[in-house]
């Protein structure tokens, strides 16, 4: 499900970003998001904890680049509560709060990353 963005107001309204910011980003978000997997993926076989090979399991509600980066910014930009968050994205609160905090630090890197948008996305959501 996600949100539906119309045209560049709304993006704007929701993210805080323009269209065109949010494509810039997007690339970015992925390959940290990528490296991240990669690197859990890594220390649970190293651990002996990890069963499943990368792409294994249930697929969950978000499953695009942009819908992660969508959500996480959506939810920075207007505070939802968890309940709100899982019913705009079709989860239930609790998946909300693990992706949540699971998405976050991606995002955090991926602002240091690009740090000429990092302050436009900063003066946006204040």
């Amino acid at each position: 499900m996600g949100l539906q963005i119309r045209d560049d107001r709304q993006m704007k309204a929701l993210t805080g970003l323009s269209q065109t910011q949010f494509a810039h980003l997007l690339p970015v978000f992925s390959d940290i998001y990528q490296t991240t997997q990669q690197q859990t993926y890594e220390q649970g076989v190293e651990s002996g904890t990890r069963t499943r090979t990368p792409g294994g399991g249930s697929k969950g509600k978000l499953p695009t680049m942009a819908d992660k980066l969508l959500f996480v910014l959506y939810y920075y930009k207007t505070y939802p509560t968890f309940d709100v968050l899982g019913t705009q994205f079709d989860m239930v609160r609790s998946k909300a709060h693990e992706n949540l905090h699971k998405l976050s630090p991606i995002l955090h890197n991926t602002l240091g990353y690009c740090l000429p948008i990092s302050y436009l996305v900063l003066n946006s959501l204040m």
